[in-house]
């Protein structure tokens, strides 16, 4: 069975690299993987992903690029050089931008620190709602644009993707069997790409599309939950569980 710490992640969502290295010690060995958003990143720059890769840990590089796909790729192979295990891309980029991003990712040499790099494709904001996604000009649900991006997503290459506990089940029956592995009807479905469900239980900002109380604990749940000082989490396995408090 896998281990539960290899799907739990723990955001670093402070300002300093000391704050960030408290939480890193206060945590221990109960979890391999940190999270680096952007104002981590922006307050310490990469030393700061250097600096847990250094110390044996895995880094989930949250920076969400979103940009021309030349622009994107170049991004991701600086990241792949630091070391970093997991990142995100916007969906909404595009095909093209995420083709190019999932190939600089599988070109770079795997090494001990990042034997695979797994970019994952984030959906629809949490804090974006139906009336918002309508400004914009995209017509239709929420639920309806993240389901389109993750099958765009996966269909391009991506390991996984990032959504609202709120279409957890949808998702993964829309990312399983005949639209994972592409094939009509699949022999034997393939894996569904891993899924991110975040559970923002104390941003700053509230979200439109919170968690519900007690999402799914079975196979509709997802691959890895993320918590930190802006989040709670839980965290579910292929066919099992453990509660993480």
């Amino acid at each position: 069975m896998l281990d539960p710490r290899e799907r739990l992640i723990v955001a670093l969502d402070v300002s300093s690299a000391a704050a960030a290295q408290k939480i890193v010690a206060a945590v221990g060995d109960s979890v391999f993987t940190y999270k680096v958003g952007k104002q981590l990143f922006t307050a310490e720059g990469p030393r700061v992903v250097r600096d847990l890769v250094a110390a044996g840990h895995r880094v989930f590089l949250d920076l969400k690029y979103h940009d021309i796909p030349s622009t994107v790729a170049a991004a991701v192979q600086e990241a792949a050089k630091l070391g970093v295990s997991m990142l995100t891309v916007h969906a909404s980029g595009g095909g093209k931008m995420l083709r190019s991003a999932v190939d600089a990712a599988r070109s770079f040499i795997p090494s001990s620190r990042n034997s695979s790099l797994k970019v994952l494709a984030v959906t629809v904001l949490t804090s974006l709602d139906d009336n918002d996604l309508e400004k914009i000009g995209v017509r239709g649900k929420v639920v309806d644009q993240v389901l389109r991006l993750a099958a765009l997503a996966i269909a391009d290459g991506c390991d996984g993707v990032v959504a609202s506990a709120q279409e957890a089940s949808q998702l993964r029956s829309e990312l399983d069997g005949e639209t994972r592995c592409g094939s009509s009807p699949p022999r034997k479905p393939s894996p569904p790409g891993p899924l991110i469900l975040w559970w923002e239980g104390q941003s700053p900002k509230p979200l439109i599309r919170p968690p519900k109380p007690e999402p799914s604990w079975d196979r509709s749940g997802p691959d890895w939950r993320i918590f930190g000082n802006r989040s709670e989490a839980l965290i579910t396995l292929r066919y099992s569980a453990v509660r993480h408090r």
